[in-house]
């Protein structure tokens, strides 16, 4: 009983401590996944127009387009990131696959969404506003929960983010009777 307790509380930290370093530092996130968005972006917009790209400024035409880093959704991969590291009893391997799938996922799902942005922005579709304001406050969190659900579901997820560490607490704590 003393080793489940030990084994418990050791994984409890070291999770939440990771989740705690990559909020404190979040830019890692985006200097990892800023030029995996950036650079397949340019290809797919180099198949269909001629194309320049200085650092994050892609030039079409007249047209630039400078992606920000609320383009690339660092804060996604991190609320991704906080679901799949809030989840105990998960062995190592299994949870490294669930966090790559999530990653991947939502790296191609972003890298679609810019791109189609990029094509209405370019041919100065009358869509464009109502399409980048739709991604941004709705659509964006579609993905992220679905990508969740999808895990749940794939990987078979039984433990519930935050509330069973803190039902496992609970049950080895003094404040149960």
């Amino acid at each position: 009983m003393e080793m489940v307790w030990k084994r418990g509380i050791f994984s409890i930290l070291t999770r939440y401590l990771i989740l705690i370093a990559l909020g404190v530092g979040i830019n890692v996130l985006y200097f990892i996944f800023t030029p995996l968005t950036i650079y397949p972006v340019y290809f797919l917009l180099d198949i269909f127009f001629d194309i320049l790209i200085i650092q994050n400024i892609l030039i079409i035409g007249e047209s630039s387009i400078t992606l920000i880093p609320a383009c690339v959704a660092g804060s996604a991969y991190y609320l991704l990131l906080i679901f799949n590291l809030s989840v105990p009893q998960i062995k190592f391997s299994k949870r490294i696959k669930m966090i790559l799938f999530a990653f991947v996922v939502f790296l191609i799902l972003n890298i679609l969404r810019i791109f189609l942005l990029d094509v209405l922005n370019v041919t100065s579709s009358s869509l464009f506003d109502i399409t980048h304001k739709l991604f941004w406050y709705l659509i964006s969190i579609v993905f992220v929960i679905g990508i969740w659900f999808t895990e749940v579901k794939m990987f078979k997820i039984k433990e519930i983010p935050f509330y069973s560490d803190v039902k496992f607490l609970y049950s080895k704590s003094l404040l149960k009777k």
